[in-house]
């Protein structure tokens, strides 16, 4: 919790609230965390119309604690991350006392971080795919050799065992060592950035997991990408770094611990997120703006800068690495694996009946992705009840997913027919051996299957045949429905099982598969390749169900090196986006509600113009005088978990009761553990704290470091002592008027990316402070609890 609130004095009491339906349950609960919620808060249970249970976490209305959410398996509590600047003493001292050579070196160090970030992330996401390519190629060579044999159920057999195997060990890792690392990452990445701070989303053993587990559970054939898990893997990198390593894993350099607080920290973990972009499409530019558009709340022109050259390292590291590759040394990897398609070489010229054709593109990735988002949301909440039991059924659901996309990636192309090599084919027909457009399968000698191509691959070469051009007739409409089909269910029930999964390769699977269905069916009336249709599709469903626009624009024209694709590109985009918001969030902001996470909007909703600050603040409020009893602050500290305390002088200390400013629990754990205390109540000058402490001693530690109010004793005399709070407190906290409409207030606070928004009296002759608004306050859940007749819609 961030703040202690007083009620409004002009407010009655709230009625008992409505219990209304909430969206705090996620795929990866657990029994534990069921138990977790009934202690935390109080857990309901709610029967929809259709007899359905819909398990919820019911924040409570006084913010009494911190606001409940899921974070992988684990009910925890969620705190915000300071990135407000703090204005005492300490840090004023510190400011003043700093040389050139400090400043420098702190430019210098910065800018070694950055770099640092996009070495470390373009060697795991080349890793990642050297891995991937590698392991996935031994298993379909094997399954292709065994077939060549006519040993057709051995080579199921043997396919089907390995990617079982696979599939497994990378869901055992995840549900026993780091369940946070099962899914995208994105989300968290987001709520990060956002300003949230939950357990563990960041730490080296999701790290560790997210690389891993990512590996195993793309060579396990999955219908999953690894892009989305590259994003996270950059934050925790970032994350790592910034914080000096990890004392728990004994991975701490003491030079890169210059970084002790969330702003900057919140900057490295927004270039880590742009690092995996780069890292996973060999995007930079791509990176930089999925960063601005997606990822970041918070950006300035600085930033802008540091992300570029970290993308841009990325970028030299990948493209160094495949060119080593390229002379064989690094086993199967070598035209697969970071994807890249060439289009250039089809010189598209567009017509009127080509642009009908695109509207009709983006209407049906408007509605497909819409749909999308809504089945996943209904999947996830069912997956919940599986997840909650535990990780042997974490593990369960994994294997059965597995079983299901083995027998589908390898039971579907005997439906298909042998279709004759065609006489004009640029590449191998029929393909030997792993990758290519032309699949044997169980065709005869100059024949190829056309669903094995598709099915018989990895991810990334599916999407390389799909886009590959001058194969108009290489794929019969059967084909492509059957295997569109496929991959749009396959697509939705992979997405939660305890595995690192992102949505970009099967969304892009899937809308190129459409992409082409329409091509085809338009060929005798339109000019443009089917593989150009293909990247059509793939841009209209990821604007449908990721609502992103400029830069999934960019990071395809990066991917296809067609730059004369982009007007259509960004037609589709548009259109997809503007249909699919009609229906529905994005899919990443829907899994953020799942979660439970308090994310802020830019925007205010409609219904906060009817309320003013002051109605919104609860109570009771504990502040401390400026010069405080060490007994009441440890008192206050121990009761309850709040973050930011009003400092407040009253007579004699001042001549009238006089706001000071806003004093951290942080910073007053530093101050009680190094018991600098007083025998008697004045105010000092300061000087005892700032010879005593330096502001390296009030920096952030690393995750959960921090000092605790248990681990402190203190004996009867020294809590009979005081201690001078002036020094630490900031002077300068954002203020609002009690008055102040709570849309405008949000605006301001979501746009500072403040903690405590301190509210103050409008009229003289009342307490220098009403309470503090914090994050929760301007949640919807807690707003319509205090006015259960307010409707969202006003």
């Amino acid at each position: 919790m961030d703040g202690h609130h007083l009620p409004p004095s002009h407010q009655s009491p709230p009625a008992q609230p409505e219990r209304r339906g909430s969206f705090n349950y996620d795929i990866e609960s657990t029994d534990a965390a069921w138990r977790g919620a009934h202690t935390a808060s109080e857990a309901l249970m709610r029967y929809d119309d259709d007899g359905t249970r819909e398990p919820l976490l019911r924040k409570r209305t006084t913010n009494t604690t911190s606001q409940i959410a899921i974070v992988g398996a684990n009910v925890c509590p969620i705190e915000s991350l300071d990135y407000e600047i703090v204005e005492n003493d300490l840090i004023k001292q510190d400011w003043r006392s700093r040389k050139k050579k400090q400043i420098f070196q702190y430019i210098v160090l910065k800018w070694s971080l950055v770099l640092l970030i996009g070495l470390c992330t373009g060697l795991v996401g080349f890793f990642n795919n050297l891995a991937v390519e590698n392991i996935a190629g031994f298993k379909l060579l094997l399954t292709g050799d065994l077939m060549l044999q006519k040993r057709y159920f051995t080579a199921f057999l043997a396919y089907g065992g390995c990617n079982l195997v696979l599939a497994a060990s990378a869901a055992a890792i995840c549900a026993y060592i780091a369940p946070a690392a099962a899914g995208s990452g994105i989300p968290e990445v987001k709520a990060y950035l956002n300003g949230i701070d939950a357990y563990a989303i960041l730490a080296p053993s999701t790290l560790f997991v997210k690389i891993f587990g990512s590996i195993l559970g793309v060579s396990a054939g999955f219908v999953l990408g690894k892009e989305g898990p590259m994003v996270h893997t950059g934050a925790c990198i970032a994350n790592l770094l910034g914080q000096g390593g990890s004392r728990k894993y004994h991975l701490t350099c003491n030079w890169l611990r210059y970084f002790k607080n969330d702003r900057d920290r919140r900057d490295l973990i927004t270039c880590g997120s742009a690092a995996g972009v780069a890292a996973a499409f060999r995007a930079p530019v791509g990176g930089v703006l999925f960063a601005l558009e997606e990822a970041a709340s918070w950006w300035r022109s600085a930033l802008l800068w540091r992300t570029f050259f970290t993308t841009a390292v990325v970028a030299v590291v990948l493209r160094g690495l495949i060119g080593f590759c390229r002379s064989g040394k690094c086993g199967l990897f070598g035209q697969g694996g970071l994807i890249m398609f060439d289009l250039s070489a089809t010189i598209p010229s567009y017509s009127t009946q080509d642009i009908v054709a695109i509207i009709v593109l983006g209407i049906i990735g408007g509605v497909f992705g819409g749909l999308f988002n809504f089945l996943l949301d209904r999947i996830l909440r069912a997956y919940s009840f599986i997840n909650e039991k535990g990780a042997p059924y974490k593990i369960l659901l994994t294997i059965t997913i597995s079983i299901i996309t083995s027998a589908c990636s390898y039971g579907l192309p005997w439906l298909a027919p042998c279709t004759p090599c065609p006489a004009d084919a640029v590449e191998q027909c029929p393909t030997i051996g792993r990758s290519g457009n032309y699949k044997n399968f169980q065709c005869p000698p100059g024949h190829y299957n056309g669903l094995a191509s598709l099915f018989f691959n990895t991810n990334d070469d599916a999407i390389r045949n799909l886009f590959s051009s001058g194969t108009e007739k290489e794929f019969h409409m059967s084909t492509l429905f059957v295997f569109f089909t496929a991959i749009y269910c396959l697509g939705l029930v992979t997405y939660g099982i305890a595995v690192p999964s992102g949505l970009f390769i099967p969304v892009i699977l899937a809308g190129a598969t459409y992409g082409r269905i329409v091509g085809t069916l338009l060929g005798p009336i339109s000019d443009l390749d089917p593989g150009l249709f293909a990247l059509l599709g793939a841009a209209s469903f990821l604007g449908g169900t990721m609502r992103m626009t400029v830069s999934v624009c960019v990071i395809l024209l990066e991917l296809t090196n067609d730059l004369l694709m982009l007007p259509l590109v960004m037609l589709v985009l548009l259109i997809s986006k503007t249909i699919a918001d009609s229906f529905n969030k994005g899919v990443y902001d829907q899994i953020i509600v799942m979660k439970g996470m308090p994310f802020l909007e830019a925007h205010a909703e409609p219904y906060m113009r009817h309320l003013v600050a002051g109605d919104v603040v609860s109570g009771p409020l504990i502040s401390f005088s400026g010069v405080e009893r060490v007994g009441n602050i440890v008192q206050a500290l121990r009761i309850t978990g709040h973050n930011g305390f009003p400092v407040v002088d009253e007579p004699p200390l001042s001549e009238a009761p006089e706001l000071v400013g806003l004093v951290l629990r942080s910073h007053l754990l530093v101050l009680l553990k190094g018991k600098g205390f007083m025998k008697d109540k004045v105010k000092t000058s300061g000087s005892f704290v700032l010879k005593k402490f330096g502001a390296f001693d009030f920096a952030k530690a690393g995750s959960g470091k921090g000092p605790k109010i248990e681990d402190l004793d203190f004996t009867d005399e020294e809590m009979d002592m005081y201690v001078d709070l002036h020094p630490i407190t900031n002077t300068s906290p954002y203020t609002v008027v009690e008055t102040m409409s709570l849309a405008k207030a949000a605006v301001l606070f979501r746009a500072l990316g403040l903690r405590h928004l301190l509210v103050v009296p409008k009229t003289p002759g009342r307490p220098p402070i009403v309470g503090i608004l914090t994050r929760h306050d301007f949640m919807p859940e807690h707003i319509h609890e205090l006015f259960p007749n307010l409707h969202k819609s006003h």
